[in-house]
């Protein structure tokens, strides 16, 4: 993996990330929504695969933001991303946009691009880590395009895996029966491993092989 550090990892995502038990939309997991076990998330998947690539474990922290996909425009990174800022990351990985509004204005365009820049941009600062961006799973060309134009900014690594969403068997719904449409549109067990598959292959390591 060339001079990529990762004994600290931070993970700043959404549902898709991580998503606590709910009895509303009848989750029960602790993990990525809709993987069927923690160890079948793409979190999990890519740190074991570090791990296994280094030889050593990363400490990790994870987050969703998901307030900030549906408030960027004031939210507060240095209050709500504090502790995560002094975490002090070598490796931040973000995954976001599913939850940000449709950005049908050209003012809602340039905020939304100058909030994820600042974003960012405190990220970059805090420690100089390596940031991967991932697109929306279920392109999105608006969001999808502002949120590469500000990964290119930073100097990260944008990773694009809306074609992912174009194949039904990376669904949660198409592995197992959900009550509630919303989680069964999230990735299941196949969607969350070619997610981790894409994010560690454009870091630049080798396609791993997940059991």
């Amino acid at each position: 993996m060339g001079g990529l550090k990762t004994n600290r990892v931070l993970f700043l995502g959404n549902s898709i990330t991580f998503h606590g038990p709910s009895a509303a939309v009848d989750w029960s997991g602790n993990w990525g929504m809709a993987a069927s076990a923690a160890d079948k998330d793409y979190v999990h998947l890519l740190v074991r695969s570090l791990s296994e690539m280094t030889g050593s474990t990363p400490e990790v922290l994870i987050e969703n933001i998901a307030d900030f996909e549906r408030q960027y425009d004031v939210y507060d990174v240095g209050d709500k991303l504090r502790r995560h800022l002094e975490f002090k990351a070598d490796l931040v990985i973000v995954a976001i946009g599913e939850n940000v509004p449709a950005l049908a204005s050209e003012d809602a365009q340039t905020t939304f691009k100058n909030r994820f820049v600042k974003l960012l941009t405190a990220l970059k600062r805090s420690s100089r880590p390596a940031i991967v961006v991932r697109s929306c799973f279920g392109s999105d060309e608006t969001k999808d395009r502002i949120m590469k134009e500000a990964c290119a900014e930073v100097g990260g690594i944008f990773v694009d895996i809306g074609p992912l969403s174009k194949n039904e068997l990376n669904y949660a719904r198409s592995e197992r029966t959900f009550t509630h449409a919303g989680v069964a549109a999230h990735p299941g067990d196949r969607g969350m491993k070619a997610i981790a598959e894409a994010i560690l292959y454009a870091i630049g390591s080798q396609r791993p092989a997940f059991n």
